[in-house]
């Protein structure tokens, strides 16, 4: 047992390994039941879950799926102590890589805007909210930030968070998150206008963080410019400032970048031949790092897991698909309702889930459209050469249909809740070998179904007999 630990060895089904710090929020790096290194944050004692309890909801930080934004992997909040567990990013805090190698600049600025964006966006779609988003609590790997330390200030608002988005660019452009962005030079112009609605002082007229995630999109910032070499050795873990720059608004504004009263130790930091990380709280003395993976690692780990959740809810749309072929009728109502649900799914409010019944309502038309043309499509083929059953045209015509409820022009909200259903399946290799085994089976029989049995409409026995009728009357006026 590492003596920096303290009397107690495990967390949970895990095993300490380091501690830093000490007190309410420490941070142990442990190891798990699997053998990954994990980052361990104790909560306060009767820290609750959820909206009813004081404490972290675990359960939608688990939801939130984005390469910038740490991988929760659970936690137990009626522990003793409670704790959440985190996947350990090996990454150092943005405070840190400035102070080391200078202000961010051109296509890295352009990176680091877009990349807290794309976090806070993530973050806002589970309904959670970050609250000390800040130098502090954004870790630079490789050149791009991930978020840490995620939904654990209470009372914390979204506009704050945009806010503090604002402050956190100006700092990586400047070194100094209290920098006026419209007088500043190292502020190029085309961030400018985006970082001032950002700061507005009336949280209303602050931009949403999808909107943000959008215009850092668009920015041409120029090339990146080379970082300042560093004169640590090339050996050694860099070293950690013993104060970074706080992350404040600019004048006048309300603080959005303060840590809870229970501070946010952070994870920080590799070496640049790609140690394995070390969790450090700012201001701590930097352990030695441990000869481990490379600092990428982190990322081809969340990459390969959304890889994953990814190819599993492909393969539910297969089966959606494969059923409608097989039944028709029921394949497309039970597509229309799953689309519709997961859309819901993924709303607060009850105008959010009647706007998403109207998004889906408004996807109808371009599957009817397609339902009726591959039918048309596949007669006129028979009649240029090959046969086809009527009955069989109108099923490949419904499986159109069902393919464009899921993957249509803008149809994407369904698949993403779906990935984001199946990330803790995808992070467990047991769970990913069960759940293949199972889906990819009711894949392959939708497929052997859809290809070689009879088509059935029912309930809907009359539609079967008139769309058999309309398309004998098609092949005979096109022969």
């Amino acid at each position: 047992m590492n003596g920096e630990t303290s009397h107690q060895e495990h967390i949970g089904p895990f095993r300490l390994l380091t501690r830093l710090g000490g007190g309410t929020g420490a941070v142990h790096r442990a190891t798990g039941p699997d053998g990954r290194d994990v980052a361990i944050r104790l909560l306060p004692a009767g820290s609750g879950s959820g909206a009813a309890g004081s404490g972290p909801d675990i359960a939608r930080m688990r939801g939130v799926l984005s390469p910038y934004v740490v991988d929760v992997l659970g936690g137990d909040p009626a522990a003793d102590p409670p704790y959440l567990v985190s996947r350990l990013v090996p990454g150092r805090p943005l405070g840190d890589d400035v102070a080391e190698r200078g202000p961010v600049a051109g296509a890295e600025l352009r990176r680091v805007a877009l990349g807290l964006a794309k976090a806070l966006a993530a973050i806002h779609r589970e309904g959670l909210v970050h609250g000390a988003l800040g130098p502090g609590t954004v870790l630079i790997v490789d050149g791009s930030p991930v978020v840490v330390d995620f939904g654990l200030v209470p009372g914390a608002e979204a506009a704050g968070d945009v806010r503090a988005w604002a402050a956190t660019v100006v700092f990586a452009a400047t070194g100094d998150a209290t920098a006026d962005p419209a007088a500043s030079a190292a502020v190029p112009g085309a961030l400018r206008p985006l970082l001032l609605a950002a700061s507005a002082d009336d949280p209303a007229a602050r931009p949403g963080a999808e909107e943000l995630a959008a215009a850092c999109a668009g920015l041409d910032l120029g090339p990146a410019v080379p970082p300042v070499p560093s004169s640590a050795s090339t050996h050694a873990p860099p070293p950690v400032p013993q104060s970074a720059p706080p992350a404040g608004p600019p004048a006048g504004g309300p603080p959005v970048a303060a840590t809870s009263p229970d501070p946010v130790p952070t994870v920080a930091s590799a070496s640049s031949e790609g140690s394995v990380a070390v969790l450090t709280e700012p201001g701590a003395e930097t352990p030695a790092a441990r000869p481990g993976p490379g600092a990428d690692s982190g990322h081809h780990d969340l990459a390969a897991t959304q890889g994953w959740a990814r190819l599993l809810t492909a393969t539910v749309v297969v089966i959606a698909v494969g059923v409608a072929v097989t039944a028709p009728v029921m394949g497309l109502v039970l597509s229309i309702a799953g689309v519709a649900v997961l859309r819901a799914a993924g709303e607060s409010s009850a105008r959010g889930r009647l706007s998403a019944l109207g998004r889906t309502l408004l996807t109808l038309p371009y599957a009817a459209a397609l339902m009726v043309a591959v039918p048309l499509v596949l007669v006129a083929l028979s009649v240029v050469g090959g046969e086809i059953d009527a009955l069989s045209a109108c099923a490949f015509g419904a499986g159109a249909g069902a393919a464009v409820l899921w993957t249509g022009p803008g149809v994407r909200a369904p698949r993403a809740l779906l990935e984001r259903m199946f990330l803790p399946v995808a992070r467990v290799p047991r769970r990913i070998a069960v759940a293949g085994v199972v889906l990819g089976a009711l894949a392959l029989f939708a497929v052997v179904a859809a290809m070689s049995l009879t088509p059935s409409f029912a309930p809907m026995y009359g539609l079967q007999s008139s769309l058999k009728g309309w398309i004998d009357q098609a092949e005979a006026a096109l022969r």
